[in-house]
């Protein structure tokens, strides 16, 4: 599974990085963005930065994607 973030859509609210620090994370700029281990997909960040994320943490990417007030969470198989 793969997941990334719209940063235009970001609202830099963090519930993201809450729910699921493996793969989400808020940099200096305000906004979230998805990581892959230490690698963060920050440039150039959007659809371009789609992080792959293990099975076992589907359900945390799932609900950030829920709970997320921009909306901005896109999982891909």
């Amino acid at each position: 599974m793969k997941v990334w973030i719209d940063q235009d859509l970001c609202t830099g609210d963090g519930l993201c990085e809450e729910i699921a620090p493996d793969v989400f994370t808020l940099l200096d700029d305000g906004l979230a963005y998805v990581r892959e281990g230490e690698k963060v997909f920050s440039d150039p960040g959007g659809a371009e930065g789609l992080a792959n994320f293990a099975d076992a943490q589907l359900d945390a990417v799932i609900e950030s994607a829920e709970e997320c007030p921009g909306e901005c969470i896109y999982i891909e198989a």
